[in-house]
């Protein structure tokens, strides 16, 4: 499950989004009112209707964007994003606070390290499923220590430097927070 969950929070990541549960404080900035939605934004956040205009205005924001996202998703894309919403949705409190830590970190990186971060998952990604176990168990067998050496050594490496110089790219939090 922790393998998938990775999967899960990289694709939330490369896609630039994350369940409003994961996402820090929401943005500030002026309130939207229900009336300025358009009627598709008024269906799909219907639900909402009653309390709308006692959310905070970057509650509203946020929701606003994330109708607008939804609503410009391709049937398929919204079928992932719900199967995303409903893995997130059956993550043990303990998992979900992990993933907000590390969604936290990731939002806290410049956009160059974000970047770089996208990169190394798709450098992982296009991997042969046997080398991606390979590291995997490489990263489960480190202690604590050797993580935090390996990520240090990561960190330092050059974007162009061979990967062999770098070893290997481990994640900013090993799956299942180990």
């Amino acid at each position: 499950m922790n393998v998938r969950l990775l999967a899960v929070m990289m694709a939330w990541l490369l896609l630039g989004w994350a369940p409003a549960e994961a996402q820090s404080e929401p943005p500030a900035g002026p309130g939207v009112a229900w009336e300025a939605l358009s009627g598709e934004q008024q269906a799909l956040l219907g639900r909402f209707r009653e309390g709308w205009e006692q959310l905070p205005p970057g509650r509203q924001q946020a929701m606003l964007a994330g109708s607008e996202r939804w609503l410009s998703m391709t049937p398929e894309q919204r079928a992932r994003a719900q199967q995303r919403w409903q893995k997130w949705q059956s993550l043990p409190p303990e998992e979900q606070s992990r993933v907000r830590e590390r969604w936290q970190r990731f939002r806290d990186l410049t956009p160059e390290q974000r970047e770089q971060a996208r990169n190394a998952y798709r450098r992982f990604e296009s991997m042969p499923p046997e080398r991606r176990e390979e590291l995997r168990r490489r990263w489960q067998d480190m202690t604590p220590e050797q993580r935090e050496q390996a990520r240090e050594r990561w960190q330092r490496a050059r974007p162009g430097q061979p990967e062999s110089m770098r070893g290997a790219p481990p994640p900013r939090t090993p799956p299942g927070g180990r």
